[in-house]
């Protein structure tokens, strides 16, 4: 059973949608999230990432940071440009990028059901981006990041879902990066019943993107049961989610760039890797063969097609199937000396977004050694390893577009 719940959702006026919200803030340097805010005083970014306001040598995660992110909260709902719904709702937010369309549900997924394994999860979080994420929903005493949530489709909710988007938006715009974003808000408490009933039989929900929100709200609501704090509502026992079909959600590959060859020559790394894998000049990346990956080395790209098919593992261990995994196991953590790639700083990740030739340049520049672009993790692959309990590599999925910030505001008290 999934449980999905209304909230008496905070949101912009429509006339100040688009000024308002923003990309997600983690997807971004200080200096892009500076120039995106710039000339604009009521971005949320001023909210979710307020050490722009302040100076370069502030500690992103101070206190005064967070707390400059609360004022600034404040300040859009007392202005007006936020304002919070008089009565619970659900929300309904489509996104498009070029041909790509994706209709998912707004509404408070379960604390409850996160924390006993009903809502699936694929990768481990990391300490200071769990706290990072705490400390925001208890400072600004809000979810504002929502995380992105999906489910196996049924008939049921795609009707619904299609029935409830043919009225009139209540909000519609194209953002800068050329995605357009449409709103809709359910009020109808026929309407907001049949889909609750429709969510119970799902059986599992599954995080595509928001483990660390996540993973913060069950961390707060655990807290303050810890510490005795009384409640005047349900506030904390749901968080802010946007929860698509299956079917509907893209994943971009996760590519990577690591500085050195850990001793290697450029020939040896490819006479080494022609063990495991048949390489091929390319002019430039694409689709990859599954569970292969292309790599840019010398200014050249080669296409390294895995001599064994390693999906024959996907029955036994789905994580083994991934090509992210095969280049793990192959080639970062053999050839290249890389053992933990959370940690280690000779690694870095690109999201598919930016296009191969932010890996060209990044190489070019001599900064790095070697680039890789990855077959992207699909949807199938990734219940599969949800499903098994079991956790992928770091960084093995980006999903594309973003779900944008500020568009749903989720309070922990009643303005």
């Amino acid at each position: 059973m999934a449980t999905i719940t209304p909230f008496r959702a905070v949101r912009p006026k429509p006339e100040f949608a688009a000024q308002v919200s923003a990309p997600p803030y983690d997807v971004m340097s200080l200096q892009e999230a500076r120039a995106l805010a710039d000339g604009n005083p009521q971005s949320f970014l001023r909210v979710s990432r307020a050490e722009l306001e302040l100076a370069d040598e502030v500690d992103p995660y101070s206190l005064v940071v967070y707390q400059r992110g609360a004022e600034n909260l404040q300040n859009l709902l007392k202005k007006g440009f936020l304002v919070q719904e008089s009565k619970p709702l659900l929300g309904i937010y489509r996104q498009k990028w070029g041909s790509h369309k994706q209709t998912g549900l707004v509404a408070l997924a379960s604390v409850d059901e996160y924390d006993r394994g009903i809502i699936k999860k694929h990768e481990h979080t990391r300490p200071v981006k769990e706290h990072d994420r705490v400390q925001l929903i208890t400072t600004h005493e809000s979810q504002s990041g929502p995380v992105l949530l999906f489910f196996q489709n049924t008939e049921n909710i795609t009707r619904w879902l299609n029935n409830m988007t043919n009225a009139k938006p209540d909000v519609h715009f194209v953002a800068d990066d050329k995605v357009e974003h449409t709103v809709w808000s359910v009020h109808d408490e026929s309407a907001i019943q049949q889909i609750i009933d429709d969510f119970r039989k799902i059986n599992a929900l599954y995080i595509a993107d928001g483990h660390h929100r996540s993973a913060a709200a069950s961390r707060v609501r655990a807290d303050r049961d810890a510490n005795g704090s009384a409640r005047t509502s349900t506030h904390e026992q749901g968080f802010l989610s946007v929860i698509f079909p299956h079917d509907q959600l893209q994943i971009l590959p996760y590519n990577r760039v690591v500085r050195d060859l850990n001793g290697l020559t450029p020939k040896q790394l490819r006479e080494a890797l022609a063990s495991n894998f048949e390489l091929t000049a390319i002019p430039e990346p694409g689709n990859p063969p599954q569970a292969g990956f292309d790599l840019y080395l010398e200014k050249q790209w080669l296409r390294a097609k895995p001599r064994q098919d390693p999906t024959s593992n996907s029955q036994q261990d789905p994580v083994r199937a991934l090509a992210v995994s095969e280049l793990t196991e192959r080639v970062l953590d053999p050839l290249l000396g890389i053992k933990d790639q959370r940690s280690d700083p000779r690694i870095d990740f690109v999201g598919g977004v930016r296009g191969h030739q932010e890996l060209v340049a990044k190489v070019d520049s001599g900064n790095w050694a070697v680039a890789f672009w990855l077959y992207p993790t699909t949807v199938a692959e990734l219940m599969a390893v949800s499903d098994a309990n079991r956790v992928m590599p770091p960084k093995s999925t980006w999903f594309e577009p973003k779900l944008r910030d500020g568009l749903f505001i989720h309070m922990l008290r009643d303005e």
